[in-house]
């Protein structure tokens, strides 16, 4: 047997992670510090960084499987498929690791930030406003990435953003106010579960600051998480924090005292310079001479990345389960088949007034919007091996149908003085020097809303790109950390355009003699002007295709890098004039025209408020037509359910800067008002009626307080109440219904909210025929934020200046298929 501790698989954890410590040298323990953590040659340790990206698949590293966004797979409400996709995504890691490629197996996923506001840039990348059902369904994802083998993970999650994060606006410079109730009822929440369960063993501070501090330097919240388990959590910064933390947030003086405070307040591993590791362990090694750190806090910092390693099986040899993994491990028949599932069980089918769903097989279908055939991945999606768009999966589907698609786009030639622009057939070269319009001088102009334009060349099929000098035509998509991709017009009065380009905020301008263009003027008078012949009107090809048709899918949405991402929040919640205005343009063709929206947040529908068949899919990846397609031909049933509710209008979100949702009566819990599309609307293809709902006690006493905050699925120790809930189906054809189950509290002494989910269950109900289902929760869901309690042996400190208690009063336990459709209701009385 190894006399090397570390590698010895009989040992615990912390003992082998011990062991390797003790066989570092100084030098070589700090070098852990930094994501990017270097080989240690004489003890045979491979080279290890921390971070590799997984939110909804395999990201950044070549092909992999993409499956939707995480909006999207909450809205299935199935943890178990989220468990199985979040196996899947691991097994592609460890496959892509296996590969070569520059791949560890810490990955940074699930986000479990709340969608308190809907306006929030990375809303696409979060679960649900309600945490409980975050916290639940992010934990199914870490228990997949996880896997089932008691001793070795197949890949060590990292929960994002702790804590309070949930706008980009100045993100690193704002302060998330939080009150205490806030943050025991909606923030810690969403956290606890996959800590709590040992299925996520790492956690990334968030960029802003909560109450004035840095999230990266808030000792008692980091120290809080860390008591939801026994085993350790490694604690890993975002992306440049440690430099902000002193030069946006100017919380330290310099990046010496700056590395002091990160480390002892509880963060482990610094993701700062790229991976350049040398500024990092600089400030260390002076925090280190100045005393303003010690050898132990390094030690323990060191200690906890250690354990992580130790933990995927990396010094197990050939006694890692998953060392079998090979390459050919990624885009299988069944990876194929998951992702082709969860695109279909996210749809959201919100609106069927016309019953024009399920389709009958149509002869005719016209696919008209700038997401007819097109497949939009974002920052944190990879590269899919295939990619299925809708108008395709209605030709797959109705392979006898005619099937035509129509992105609504201008098709436009500009002409400079100099010459008609044009692009090689390579996209290489873009100049305004040619003397005649022909093919290679069109340009479709697609508008995102507010002005946002793409220009896609037909010469090269690709789009303007303002990446280099001088422009090109050669971009496959929207994409990178900055966009350089999109325009914004200027219509002069006598007609022309100037363009700016979004992505350097300069404009376009003519080279002079050589006619290329590059994006490099600073004023609107330096600026070429540009008159514009259009070749072919959008609006008037979308009529066009939508008359001629038996049914009309108007698909329009977001492109995922445009108005809306890491680093760009919203600009505002309405789904834009471009896209409603090509919604009624088909509308008005041909009544039978589903709006079909593909996006990675709700909208307020404004002008489209109107339209009578309204489906919703996030940006669902590689199987997104196909999985569509499934649910809008009705061979799989619609189970989708909204995880975010859609607003009736923009004031029911509140500030995106307050993070107080009950004072603002943001999100389902304490919205007055009805929403368009309330947290866990969704229709089905058949009718379900109400017909009850009992608890099987009456009275129960109200539990102790405590500081443990509650889950959506009861902890054996808790007091647990039964729902049972009648429904039937009036319909001819079987039902899958998503059972949902809510408090309505009374007036309290310390207001509790409106509606809170209490637990859910789905049930198959065939036409004609009664169900009941079950649906336990505990009374401890029911507890508020009191400041008042006190409770003896708790930590000391300012988070624990309180309790959650449950409140005795007459609750009415309700239950339907949304939080604004609660037909039925039972008493269910707390005594103290």
């Amino acid at each position: 047997m190894s006399a090397e501790a570390f590698r010895r698989v009989d040992l615990p954890l912390a003992e082998r992670a011990r062991d390797l410590l003790d066989r570092l040298t100084p030098e070589e323990r700090l070098a852990m510090l930094h994501q990017a953590m270097p080989a240690v040659d004489r003890l045979g340790i491979r080279p290890f960084h921390t971070g590799c990206e997984a939110l909804h698949g395999l990201a950044w590293v070549g092909v992999a499987t993409v499956f939707p966004q995480p909006v999207g797979l909450a809205a299935t409400w199935d943890p178990d498929l989220i468990e199985r996709i979040g196996d899947l995504v691991a097994t592609e890691v460890r496959a892509k690791r296996a590969s070569g490629a520059d791949v560890d197996l810490n990955v940074w996923a699930p986000v479990v930030n709340t969608l308190r506001h809907p306006a929030w840039g990375r809303n696409e990348e979060g679960y649900s406003e309600d945490p409980h059902l975050t916290g639940q369904l992010g934990a199914a994802y870490s228990r997949g990435l996880r896997g089932d083998h008691p001793r070795v993970w197949k890949t060590v999650p990292s929960l994002k953003h702790f804590l309070a994060y949930s706008n980009e606006t100045d993100r690193s410079a704002t302060s998330s106010e939080m009150s205490l109730r806030t943050l025991h009822e909606e923030e810690l929440p969403a956290f606890r579960p996959a800590i709590e369960q040992k299925v996520a063993g790492s956690m990334m501070l968030a960029y802003n600051r909560v109450n004035g501090v840095p999230a990266h330097t808030q000792p008692e919240l980091v120290a809080e998480a860390r008591r939801w388990s026994d085993e350790s959590i490694a604690v890993v910064s975002d992306a440049g924090a440690p430099t902000f933390l002193v030069t946006i947030q100017r919380a330290q003086p310099d990046k010496v005292h700056g590395a002091a405070a990160l480390v002892t307040r509880g963060m482990d591993s610094f993701t700062d310079d790229g991976p350049d590791a040398g500024p990092t362990l600089e400030a260390v090694r002076g925090a280190l001479a100045a005393g303003l750190l010690t050898e132990a806090d390094v030690d323990a910092a060191v200690l906890r990345l250690l354990e992580m390693r130790v933990r995927t099986g990396e010094f197990d040899g050939d006694d890692d389960p998953y060392a079998g993994i090979t390459p050919d491990e990624i885009d299988t028949p069944a990876a194929r088949e998951l992702a082709r599932v969860a695109a279909a069980r996210q749809v959201v089918l919100l609106r069927n007034d016309a019953g024009i769903l399920p389709l009958t097989p149509p002869s005719s279908v016209a696919v008209v919007g700038p997401l007819a055939d097109l497949v939009l991945t974002d920052w944190y999606s990879g590269t899919p091996p295939y990619e299925v768009g809708i108008a395709q999966g209605v030709r797959d589907r109705y392979p006898d149908a005619h099937v035509e698609a129509v992105t609504g786009a201008d098709t436009v030639a500009l002409r400079a003085p100099s010459g008609y622009v044009a692009a090689t057939a390579d996209g290489a070269f873009v100049d305004a020097v040619t003397a005649t319009r022909t093919d290679t001088t069109l340009f479709d102009v697609t508008d995102w809303g507010d002005g946002v334009l793409t220009l896609r060349s037909h010469a090269s099929g690709r789009l303007l790109t303002g990446a280099g000098w001088p422009m090109r035509a050669d971009a496959t998509r929207v994409g990178g950390w900055v966009v350089q991709e999109s325009f914004r017009r200027h219509v002069h009065e006598d007609g022309t355009w100037s363009l700016l380009h979004l992505g350097s905020g300069r404009w376009v301008r003519v080279v002079r003699d050589i006619g290329q263009l590059a994006a490099e003027a600073v004023t609107l008078d330096e600026a070429a002007r540009f008159e514009v012949e259009t070749v072919v009107s959008g609006r008037d090809e979308v009529a066009r295709a939508a008359a001629a048709a038996d049914v009309v899918i108007v698909a329009v949405g977001n492109d995922p890098h445009l108005s809306g991402r890491e680093t760009v929040d919203r600009p505002h919640l309405s789904l834009p004039t471009a896209a409603t205005d090509l919604w009624r343009t088909a509308r008005d063709a041909n009544p039978r025209s589903i709006l079909t929206i593909v996006s990675s947040f709700p909208y307020v529908l404004a002008d489209a408020a109107d339209a009578e068949t309204v489906v919703w899919s996030s940006h669902a990846g590689q199987e997104l037509g196909h999985g569509l397609l499934d649910v809008l031909s009705g061979d799989r049933e619609s189970t989708g359910r909204l995880a975010q509710s859609w607003l009736a209008h923009p004031a029911q979100a509140g500030d995106l800067f307050d993070y107080d949702t009950q004072r603002q009566q943001a999100t389902y819990r304490h919205q007055p008002d009805p929403y368009a599309f309330a947290f866990g609307h969704g229709l089905g293809y058949g009718d379900v009626a109400y017909t009850a709902v009992t608890v099987d006690a009456a009275e129960v006493a109200a539990p102790a307080p405590g500081h443990r905050h509650p889950a959506l699925d009861p902890r054996v120790d808790e007091s647990v109440v039964v729902a049972t809930v009648t429904v039937a189906n009036t319909s001819a054809r079987a039902v899958e219904e998503l059972v949902q189950v809510y408090a309505v509290a009374p007036e309290l002494p310390i207001a509790a909210p409106r509606r809170l989910l209490l637990g859910y269950a789905r049930v198959r109900v065939q036409p004609g025929t009664t169900r009941t289902v079950q649906v336990p929760f505990a009374v401890e869901r029911l507890a508020v934020w009191d400041d008042t309690v006190r409770i003896d042996g708790a930590p000391e400190g300012w988070l624990y200046e309180g309790a959650l208690r449950v409140q005795p009063g007459a609750y009415r336990i309700a239950a339907g298929p949304s939080a604004d459709r609660l037909p039925v209701e039972a008493a269910l009385v707390v005594t103290d």
